[in-house]
């Protein structure tokens, strides 16, 4: 079959126990299994178009080898998250959310509000590196057409003066994330002490703490941000992920965290 290869390293021998079972003109050690155990190894791209058959590779090892079923879907992963997060916040619990305006926070935001509705509160922080209206534009985009509480919060001089004079790109990504952290923090404890005061001037039932910080991490972000063991490097760390404070007061909800983004 055609396969993609794409790869400056390859096996050189075969490891003990294993048989070859693909090989090209170039890689002798394409496609390896194990003589009496379910173990495989592969040096091309199953995942790819230009794999012809890939798909059905990666169908076989789940369902067969694996004995997954493989019923999964994005139409049951909706409802089944919705479910989950209000289990997580319970009938009180209140959620403040990282949105930028793109598609992975927009949508997280979007789920985060079909399950608990106004005790989510989006916030939306200018940096001071947006495009022009673009806080604007999301602002719009959330309110009036998703129905999404959210606030838009100016930080630009905040941020641009922790900025400043910093090079390093790695250090750049750490200081926008602790520093959203901190603006998330400090705009839950406002939230909080403005629920305190309409509750002592009006009545009615008090609102559960904001504990939770809603984020559209994605699982490339999880994999880009971290060095596993062995000889993979941290590609980038995303703010959301690598740049987050060690003593953060607020919990994550990240209902994306486990999926890739599709076309």
């Amino acid at each position: 079959m055609q396969v993609w290869m794409s790869h400056g390293d390859q096996l050189t021998t075969c490891p003990p126990g294993f048989i070859t079972v693909a090989e090209t003109a170039t890689s002798p050690y394409t496609a390896i299994a194990h003589e009496s155990r379910p173990i495989f190894g592969v040096q091309f791209h199953p995942e790819v178009s230009h794999s012809i058959g890939g798909k059905e590779v990666i169908r076989t090892f789940v369902t067969q080898v694996c004995g997954i079923k493989g019923g999964w879907s994005m139409e049951s992963f909706i409802p089944r998250e919705i479910a989950r997060i209000r289990e997580i916040c319970g009938e009180k619990g209140q959620v403040i959310g990282a949105v930028s305006g793109g598609v992975d926070s927009t949508v997280a935001a979007k789920i985060m509000h079909e399950a608990i509705g106004d005790r989510f509160h989006a916030i939306m922080v200018d940096n001071g590196v947006l495009r022009m209206d673009e806080a604007k534009q999301v602002h719009k985009m959330l309110v009036e057409d998703l129905g999404v509480n959210l606030t838009v919060i100016d930080a630009s001089d905040l941020f641009l003066g922790r900025l400043k004079g910093v090079m390093d790109p790695e250090k750049k990504r750490k200081i926008i994330g602790n520093t959203f952290i901190e603006v998330f923090e400090e705009e839950a404890a406002k939230l909080e002490k403005q629920a305190e005061d309409e509750l002592a001037q009006k009545g009615g039932e008090a609102k559960g703490k904001i504990e939770w910080l809603l984020q559209g991490t994605l699982y490339p972000d999880v994999i880009e941000s971290i060095s596993f063991k062995g000889p993979s490097a941290t590609i980038k760390t995303h703010h959301n992920v690598g740049g987050l404070l060690e003593n953060m007061k607020l919990k994550l909800i990240e209902p994306l965290r486990e999926l890739f983004k599709g076309k």
